[in-house]
C-alpha cells in the first residue's frame, strides 16, 4: 500500500500537546463555524476541504454549523471531544461565551485553534486570525479620506458581543478620531448581524430619517455594506452620492468595487482556515510536521511559521481596489 506523508509519521508514536502518546490511521479535526449562511464562512469551509492533506484523505474534517448561537457551538465542542477528534478549530460566535470551548478542549488534552474571530482568553493552543482593529481602521480610513474628513456617517455593526463587532468598531473609531474634532458625526450605529437583508432594512430607515445628510457608510462586513447599496439604489438614489466600505472581500463586493460602488478590505478565508489546519496538525503530530498549505509561502515576508509554535498568527489584510480586483475575481473562478 502506498505510504503517504501523514501515515508515515503516524506509523511512529506521536505526541499530543498534552504529552499523551498515540498511533492511528487517520486524523480527525472538528471545525466549528459560527454559521454557514454567509459567503465568507462558505469560503472558509471550501478552504478546509481544499487543504492538501484533507483532499488526499489523510486528514478528516467534521464541519459543524453553529447556527449563529454560541451555546450551540459549546454543545458541538462537547460532541467533538466525545467522538475523539484530535483537534478543534473554532470560528467563535461570541467573544466571551465561547471560552467554554477552549476550557473543555484543554481539559480533554485536545489542541484548540481559534480562527477568524477572537475569544476573550489566552488559553487556546493558538489563534490564526486577522487583526480586526486594523481591518476596521482601514475601511473607516478609506471613508474618511474620500469624504475629506467632514460630514455624517453611519456604521453597520456586526453581532453584538462578537469580537468582530468589538474590534472592528475600535478600528472605526480610531480612524474617525484622526479627523478634526467634531468634523465627522456618526449619525447612527446599529447591528445588522452580518446580514445583507438586515443591512438593507437599516439603511432604508436611515435614508428616510436623515434625508440628504449621510455622506459615508461603514459596513463592518461586506454583506451589510451590500445591503446598504441595495437600499440606496432601491430609493432611486445613486451610490455616487455616498462613500461605502465593507470588510471580507466576498465575490459580490469584489464586483461592486469593480463598478465603483464601494471598497472592501479583503480578509483571506483560505489563509485563515488552511493556516489553522496546519497549526492544528503541528500540535497533533509534533515537530516533524511541515505545513502543507501554500499560505506560508504566500505571505512569507509577513507570516513566520515558527515551527508551528506561535501563540498567534496574523493573516494580512488586502485593500481591494481597481488595480487588484480583477485578479482577485479570477482567483474565485
Amino acid at each position: 500500500m502506498k505510504k503517504t506523508i501523514i501515515s508515515t509519521l503516524l506509523g511512529a508514536t506521536l505526541a499530543l500537546s498534552s504529552g499523551a502518546a498515540f498511533a492511528k490511521d487517520d486524523i480527525k479535526i472538528a471545525v466549528l463555524m459560527y454559521g454557514m449562511k454567509a459567503e465568507f464562512v462558505q469560503l472558509m469551509e471550501q478552504a478546509a476541504y481544499n487543504h492538501p492533506l484533507v483532499k488526499s484523505g489523510e486528514v478528516k474534517i467534521t464541519m459543524y454549523d453553529g447556527r449563529y448561537d454560541a451555546l450551540v457551538q459549546n454543545d458541538q465542542a462537547e460532541t467533538a471531544i466525545r467522538t475523539n477528534h484530535d483537534a478543534i478549530i473554532i470560528n467563535p460566535m461570541d467573544f466571551d461565551a465561547n471560552i467554554d470551548v477552549v476550557d473543555m478542549a484543554n481539559d480533554a488534552g485536545i489542541p484548540v485553534i481559534v480562527t477568524n474571530a477572537r475569544l476573550n482568553t489566552d488559553q487556546m493552543t493558538a489563534e490564526v486570525v486577522s487583526d480586526d482593529v486594523q481591518g476596521g481602521y482601514l475601511e473607516a480610513k478609506f471613508v474618511m479620506e474620500q469624504i475629506g474628513c467632514k460630514g455624517n456617517v453611519v456604521i453597520l455593526e456586526g453581532p453584538k458581543g462578537g469580537s468582530g463587532e468589538i474590534q472592528r468598531g475600535q478600528g472605526n473609531e480610531k480612524a474617525i478620531a484622526e479627523c478634526p474634532e467634531g468634523a465627522v458625526k456618526v449619525l447612527e450605529r446599529k447591528t445588522a448581524n452580518w446580514s445583507r437583508a438586515e443591512g438593507m432594512t437599516l439603511m432604508e430607515n436611515w435614508l428616510m430619517k436623515h434625508q440628504g445628510k449621510i455622506s459615508g457608510v461603514i459596513g463592518q462586513n461586506d454583506e451589510m455594506a451590500l445591503g446598504a447599496i441595495e437600499a440606496i439604489e432601491g430609493t432611486g438614489d445613486t451610490v455616487d452620492n455616498y462613500v461605502i466600505a465593507g470588510i471580507d472581500g466576498v465575490t459580490d463586493a469584489l464586483h461592486a468595487v469593480n463598478s465603483d460602488k464601494m471598497t472592501s478590505i479583503l480578509q483571506d478565508a483560505n489563509g485563515q482556515m488552511q493556516g489553522s489546519i496546519d497549526v492544528a496538525l503541528r500540535h497533533i503530530i509534533g515537530e516533524q510536521y511541515q505545513p502543507a498549505s501554500a499560505v506560508w509561502q504566500q505571505y512569507a515576508d509577513q507570516l513566520n511559521w515558527n515551527n508551528g509554535l506561535s501563540k498567534r498568527y496574523d493573516i494580512p489584510w488586502t485593500v481591494v481596489n481597481k488595480q487588484n480586483v480583477n485578479e482577485l475575481l479570477e482567483m474565485r473562478k
